[in-house]
């Protein structure tokens, strides 16, 4: 019975180190895979996030600069007629075109759109790209997977990046309202500007008008965001493409940029003269002050909404353009990285 006990307990033991044999192998294999796998595809996801947000950056940085260089000189046209008492109207604006070209030359209508530029490149970056970011984490919130994301949160997308852009580069578009409307013997260039300001009038007016500005960007770029998705959301419902003909974007963009542009159009107004009260001789220390005055003086529609419809002319091909810029961008990066990745 002894030895019959001995060879049980051997067997025994040879049944285990054989199970044991057969199984680290194929659990160790195992193990190995998995990890390879997440190795494979973590940094996969982790570089697509990456080159989102730098495609969204590139082509909303294009997207700005060469929308804001279409129109710089309407632009420069009606932040002059916005600042001033002078009457509006088209006769008066192409007398004061014609008036800048005699007096400085063609070059002086893009006066202060070196600053525009600065300002524009990374606030039409930082716009585009948050947009894009604002758009992932509501959609991944309300579920969307995807697809065009619910109204109120379309319309919250479009506003929390126009505050996160605005608030990012205001000092810029201080700068630039004040390069547009004085002559060129008071600020040589953009640092000229800064420094006379910080030294003048201090740090804090690098700030002054941003309420109204806060206040204005929240409807228009919430509006314009909007209104251009929407239309590219019904746009493919009906007609079942996916991706919209250039004109069709520029028209869609043009829609956006005149209803942001007509909602949020008195703050604007508020914000120029805020912005250059130093170079006007005036003081304006409230929102509603700097409106009242305007009413006042000028009247609620002439004052409030003077170059609104130059702004029907500007702003409709300035969205438009920008919007089918950034889209067309986007695909141009998409295909060069998939044909660099292909080869």
């Amino acid at each position: 019975m002894t030895w019959m006990k001995r060879l049980e307990r051997w067997r025994l033991k040879g049944d285990q180190k054989s199970c044991d044999l057969s199984t680290i192998p194929v659990r160790g294999i195992g193990m190995e895979n998995v990890a390879k796998n997440s190795l494979e595809t973590a940094p996969t996801q982790d570089v697509r996030g990456k080159r989102h947000i730098l495609n969204s950056l590139i082509s909303g940085a294009i997207a700005g600069a060469v929308a804001k260089t279409v129109v710089a000189p309407l632009d420069r046209t009606k932040i002059i007629f916005q600042v001033s008492t002078r009457g509006f109207s088209a006769k008066e604006v192409v007398k004061l075109i014609y008036q800048t070209y005699r007096m400085d030359g063609l070059f002086s209508l893009w006066r202060g759109n070196s600053a525009t530029m600065v300002r524009v490149v990374p606030y039409a970056a930082l716009q585009f790209c948050s947009h894009e970011q604002y758009k992932q984490i509501l959609g991944s919130y309300y579920g969307t997977h995807g697809r065009p994301l619910p109204p109120l949160p379309r319309l919250l997308a479009g506003s929390m990046a126009g505050i996160t852009a605005t608030t990012l580069t205001y000092p810029l578009d201080l700068v630039r309202a004040r390069m547009a409307v004085t002559p060129k013997e008071m600020y040589g260039n953009i640092l000229h500007v800064f420094i006379r300001i910080t030294r003048d009038e201090g740090v804090k007016t690098l700030y002054s008008g941003f309420s109204p500005t806060i206040l204005g960007v929240i409807p228009y770029a919430g509006l314009s965001f909007f209104t251009y998705e929407t239309l590219k959301k019904f746009h493919a419902e009906l007609t079942e493409r996916a991706n919209p003909y250039p004109h069709e974007r520029l028209l869609f963009g043009a829609c956006a940029g005149l209803i942001g542009q007509s909602a949020s159009y008195p703050l604007d107004v508020v914000r120029r003269r805020m912005q250059t009260a130093g170079v006007q001789c005036r003081k304006y220390t409230s929102i509603l002050e700097t409106m009242r005055q305007i009413i006042v003086e000028e009247g609620g529609i002439g004052g409030l909404y003077k170059g609104l419809s130059m702004n029907w002319i500007k702003g409709p091909i300035a969205v438009g353009t920008s919007f089918t810029t950034f889209d067309l961008m986007q695909i141009l990066l998409r295909k060069i990285q998939d044909t660099t990745l292909q080869r």
